[in-house]
């Protein structure tokens, strides 16, 4: 009897795993042969990517510096780089991170980023501290504005909204569905200082794991953008603005479909 209570319990034990397994499961994608658990590369790794509000590639290592600690981080070392690779972090941008090196983490080699290889892309301790990149930051509170979202539906809005927006911001949202879904992308309300070629303040959304390839649009002003449609189960949108005016600024709404259903509507 007492046996066969070790393997009643035993079962149990591997039935309530299974189920856990199954229960995290629905929060991680399969995008080109990696799985990702977005939600917790977000709350454990606390790497992440600046660029100068002037554009990629315009910090020196001192400036590097100072954008981390501003926002109460420091560089990140190579150890937490890499450990941030190994959870899904992958970014197609080299930058400073600690003790004055450049590199960039890759998950998943492309032909157009990385070399074709896997794994922290080193160009080494750079002698000329006034070269220019851009910074990888640690610090696992950070929240200032962007995040990954994992969930099936849901809304969110420009920081600070429905207030207005502050100056000399950068952010990144990153949406991940499960494999074999798209995303729907719908706007609720949209307020973004104009100007001619959207040069002051923007928000741009891109098609892709990352704001490298798969360029859809750049927007400002106070029209509506139209619905769009992803062509997999990643996007990524980005938010800046500048050192004078603001707007109200934009909420939106996602939902994940399942790429039949799209099929379907169009037959």
């Amino acid at each position: 009897m007492i046996h066969c209570g070790m393997r009643e319990m035993r079962v149990l034990t591997v039935v309530l795993a299974v189920i856990f397994v199954l229960k995290e499961a629905e929060a991680w994608g399969y995008k080109n042969g990696i799985l990702h658990n977005s939600i917790w590369l977000e709350q454990a790794a606390g790497v992440y990517h600046r660029e100068s509000r002037k554009g990629r590639y315009q910090l020196t290592y001192r400036e590097a510096k100072a954008v981390c600690k501003f926002e109460g981080g420091t560089l990140a070392t190579y150890d937490q780089l890499e450990a941030a690779r190994q959870i899904g972090f992958h970014v197609c941008a080299a930058g400073w991170f600690d003790k004055g090196r450049v590199g960039y983490p890759i998950v998943k080699a492309g032909t157009n980023c990385g070399f074709g290889k896997v794994g922290i892309i080193d160009y080494g301790y750079r002698l000329n501290k006034s070269e220019k990149w851009d910074v990888y930051c640690y610090n696992p509170g950070a929240k200032e504005c962007g995040g990954v979202h994992t969930d099936q539906e849901k809304v969110f809005d420009s920081p600070g909204y429905p207030e207005d927006y502050q100056d000399e911001q950068i952010c990144y949202w990153h949406i991940r569905v499960r494999y074999g879904q798209r995303i729907r992308l719908h706007f609720l309300d949209f307020d973004i200082e104009e100007d001619t070629a959207c040069l002051s303040d923007y928000l741009e959304i891109y098609d892709s794991y990352d704001d490298v390839s798969g360029f859809v649009g750049r927007y400002c002003g106070d029209e509506l953008p139209e619905d769009f449609i992803s062509t997999g189960n990643v996007m990524t949108l980005k938010f800046l603005s500048d050192s004078s005016v603001t707007g109200g600024g934009f909420q939106l709404q996602y939902i994940a479909v399942n790429s039949s259903q799209l099929y379907d509507n169009h037959t």
